[in-house]
C-alpha cells in the first residue's frame, strides 16, 4: 500500500502529484529548467523507483492525464482557421511528411538489419517517428519562441505527426497476429467492413456538420444565460463528447478534437471556449508530465543500462540529423536548422498509445514494447535539458547569424489591429469608423445577439467577457496598436481596464466613460485618454441649437470646441480634488465662471471682412501647442 491509498485513492493521489507539481516546478522555474522538466522529475520523484509515493495506479493516471493531449489539440484546432490551415499545407506536408517518412523508413531498416521481423520493425519505426508535441510546444511557448521560424516549422511538423496518428491507429492490427479479446468488443468491430468505413466517415462528417451549423445557435442560447460556469461546462462537455465519440468508433480522440477544433476556429466563441479550457488543459498537462515521469522502468534500466542508453541516444541522434538535414533543405539558417533538430528529437506522447496498442493487438512482443517505452520517456526527459544547451551555449555562437523572432507569412495568425471590448450605442460608431479608415478592429462582447448582428454586417467578432486575462490574451490584445474599452457597465469597465493596465501596459488604451465620476475615477486610475459618451454629441446638439439661436455658425461651431478643451481640463483638475467637497465646488465653481467669460469673448468675434476670425491660423497653432505642453 502506498501513501496515495490512505484517506481514499482519489484524495491520495490528488494530494501526492499536487504536493510534487507545487514543489518541483517552482524550484525548476527559477533554476532556469521550464517547467516541464519540473513536472517530469516531480514523476520521476514520486515514482515507484523514487519515494514510492504512487504505484501500479500511475497506469490509471497517465490514461486520465492523456486527456490533457486531447485538450491541447483541440486549443490548437481553434488556432487555425480552415484558411490558415490550407496556407499552411506546404510545410505541413513537406517538412512534416517528409520528417515522418524518413524517421519511420530509417528506424525500420535499423530494426531490420538488427534481425527484428519486418512487421515489429514497422511499428517500433511508427512509434519512434513521432515527437511531443505537449513538451515541445510548452517548453517553445515558456521560452518565447513559437512564433520563431523555429517554432513555427515545428509546429507544422508536429500537426502532420497527430495527423498520421490515425492511419497508424488503424494498420496497426494488421500487422499483429488475431487474438481472442477478453472483453467485449467495441460495437463498430461487429459491423462489417463497408459498415464500419460509413459509420467512421458519418461520424467524422458530423463533428465537421454539427461545428459548423449547430454549435452557433448552442452556443448562442447558452450565451444567453450569463452563466460563465454553465459556458465552461458546455466546453469541457464538447471536448468530452468528442473524445468519446470517436473512441466509441475506434478512432484518436486527440485528432477528433483537434478537427472540431478547426471547424470552430471561425466561431465568434472561439475565444471563450479557448478561456474556459485552456486552464484545464494546463492542469492536466502537467498531471501527464508527471504520469511520464513516474512511468519511467528504472529496473528495466539498471538491468539493461547499456541497451536503453543506445536507444536512447541513437532515437535522439537519428532524429536530430534527419531534422537538421530537413531543415536545410527548406532553406533554414545553420542556428535555425539546429534549433528545429533538437526540439523534435525526441520521442512523443503518442508513442504509450501506439505501444499499448500494438502490445494488444500482439504486433509486439510486451518486452520489447516495454523497452522502447523507456527510451521514448527518457528521451521525453532529457529534451528540456537538450533545449536548454542549446539555448545557452549553441544559439549564442551563430547569434549573428539569426534574425529577430519572426512569424512566417503563410503560418501566421491574424492579429487585428484594434481590439474594442463592448459593443453598444458607443462602440457601433467607433467600430464603423475605424473600418472606414481602414483599420481592422475585434470587438469582444457577452451579448450574444450583437456578437451574430456584428457578423452579419460582416465585422469580426467574439463573444466573451473582456475582464478576464485569457481571453485578452487569445483575443490578441498584446499585438494590437490600441485597445478600446466601451462597455457600459461601470464596475465591468474598472475591472477591464486594471487587467489592461496590468498585462498589457504597451498597448494605448482607450476608455468610454458614461459620467464625470466615472471618467475621473479612470483617470485616478492612470487612464491617459478618457471620454464620456454623451459628450460630444451633446456638444454637436449645443451647436446647433446656437446656430438656430442666430449664434454665426462658425462661432457655435468654434464654442463648443472651447467648451471640449475647457472641459477635459477641468475634468483631470477636479480629479484630484475629489473627497474635499468644499474644494471641489469652489474649484467648479471657478472655472464655470471662466468658462463663461470665454464665451462670451468669444461671442465678441465676428467675422471681419468676409473672414472667419473664429477659425484664425495662428490661434489654431497656440492650441495645438498648448495640448502638446500638456501632454
Amino acid at each position: 500500500m502506498t501513501l496515495a491509498d490512505g484517506g481514499g485513492d482519489l484524495l491520495g493521489q490528488t494530494f501526492v502529484y499536487l504536493t510534487a507539481a507545487v514543489v518541483s516546478v517552482p524550484i525548476a522555474k527559477r533554476l532556469g529548467l521550464g517547467s516541464v522538466l519540473g513536472y517530469l522529475i516531480a514523476g520521476v520523484a514520486i515514482g515507484p523507483f523514487g519515494l514510492a509515493l504512487v504505484g501500479e495506479e500511475g497506469t490509471d493516471v497517465m490514461h486520465f492525464a492523456e486527456f490533457g493531449v486531447v485538450m491541447m489539440l483541440f486549443l490548437i484546432g481553434l488556432e487555425l482557421r480552415p484558411a490558415l490551415l490550407w496556407k499552411m499545407r506546404a510545410p505541413i506536408l513537406g517538412q512534416g511528411g517528409l520528417q515522418v517518412l524518413l524517421t519511420l523508413g530509417a528506424v525500420a531498416g535499423i530494426g531490420l538489419g538488427f534481425g527484428l521481423p519486418p512487421s515489429e520493425a514497422l511499428v517500433i519505426g511508427m512509434m519512434l517517428a513521432l515527437s511531443s508535441t505537449a513538451i515541445v510546444l510548452q517548453t517553445l511557448e515558456e521560452k518565447g519562441t513559437s512564433k520563431s521560424t523555429v517554432g513555427q516549422s515545428a509546429f507544422a511538423v508536429l500537426l502532420f505527426q497527430d495527423i498520421a496518428v490515425i492511419p497508424m491507429l488503424a494498420v496497426m492490427p494488421l500487422l499483429g497476429v488475431a487474438v481472442e479479446n477478453s472483453g467485449d468488443p467495441l460495437w463498430i468491430e461487429t459491423l462489417p467492413g463497408w459498415a464500419h468505413g460509413l459509420v467512421v466517415l458519418g461520424v467524422v462528417a458530423g463533428i465537421v456538420i454539427g461545428g459548423r451549423y449547430l454549435a452557433r445557435p448552442v452556443f448562442r442560447f447558452i450565451a444567453a444565460a450569463r452563466l460563465r460556469e454553465i459556458f465552461t461546462a458546455a466546453a469541457l462537455l464538447l471536448v468530452v463528447g468528442i473524445a468519446l465519440l470517436m473512441g466509441a468508433v475506434g478512432l484518436s480522440a486527440a485528432l477528433g478534437t483537434f478537427l472540431a477544433g478547426v471547424v470552430l476556429a471561425d466561431n465568434e466563441f472561439r475565444h471563450e471556449l479557448e478561456a474556459d479550457v485552456e486552464p484545464f488543459k494546463g492542469l492536466l498537462l502537467g498531471l501527464f508530465f508527471i504520469a511520464v515521469g513516474a512511468a519511467i522502468d528504472f529496473e528495466l534500466l539498471a538491468n539493461a543500462p547499456l541497451t536503453v542508453a543506445g536507444l536512447v541516444l541513437g532515437l535522439m541522434t537519428l532524429k536530430f540529423v534527419i531534422l537538421f538535414g530537413i531543415g536545410r533543405v527548406f532553406r533554414l539558417k545553420l542556428p535555425e536548422a539546429l534549433g528545429f533538430g533538437a526540439s523534435l528529437a525526441q520521442g512523443g506522447e503518442f508513442a504509450f498509445v501506439l505501444g499499448s496498442f500494438a502490445v494488444q493487438s500482439q504486433a509486439l512482443p510486451e518486452d520489447t514494447g516495454a523497452l522502447v517505452i523507456v527510451a521514448v520517456a527518457l528521451s521525453m526527459l532529457l529534451t528540456p535539458l537538450v533545449l536548454l544547451f542549446d539555448e545557452r551555449f549553441v544559439q549564442p555562437r551563430f547569434a549573428r547569424l539569426i534574425d529577430e523572432p519572426q512569424t512566417s507569412p503563410d503560418l501566421a495568425l491574424n492579429r487585428e489591429q484594434v481590439v474594442i471590448a463592448g459593443f453598444g450605442r458607443f462602440g457601433v460608431t467607433l467600430l464603423r469608423l475605424l473600418k472606414a479608415s481602414g483599420f481592422e478592429a475585434t470587438v469582444l462582447d457577452t451579448d450574444a445577439a450583437q456578437i451574430e448582428a456584428l457578423e452579419r454586417f460582416g465585422h469580426l467578432a467574439y463573444y466573451g467577457d473582456a475582464a478576464r486575462p485569457e481571453l485578452l490574451e487569445m483575443a490578441g490584445v498584446g499585438q494590437a496598436r490600441a485597445f478600446v474599452v466601451a462597455v457600459e457597465d461601470t464596475e465591468k469597465t474598472y475591472e477591464i481596464v486594471r487587467q489592461a493596465m496590468k498585462h498589457y501596459p504597451h498597448v494605448p488604451l482607450y476608455v468610454r466613460a458614461r459620467d464625470m465620476a466615472q471618467a475621473q475615477t479612470l483617470i485616478e486610475m492612470g487612464c491617459k485618454v478618457v471620454e464620456r459618451e454623451t459628450l460630444g454629441s451633446a456638444l454637436e446638439l449645443g451647436s446647433e441649437v446656437l446656430t438656430g439661436l442666430g449664434v454665426p455658425a462658425n462661432v457655435a461651431h468654434r464654442k463648443a470646441r472651447l467648451f471640449r478643451r475647457h472641459e477635459g481640463r477641468m475634468m483631470r483638475e477636479l480629479a484630484s480634488l475629489r473627497g474635499d467637497d468644499h474644494a471641489y465646488i469652489a474649484r467648479a465653481r471657478l472655472r464655470s465662471d471662466e468658462l463663461e467669460r470665454l464665451l462670451e469673448s468669444e461671442s465678441a468675434s465676428e467675422p471681419i471682412d468676409g473672414q472667419d476670425v473664429a477659425f484664425d491660423v495662428e490661434e489654431l497653432l497656440r492650441e495645438v501647442r498648448d495640448d502638446e505642453a500638456r501632454g
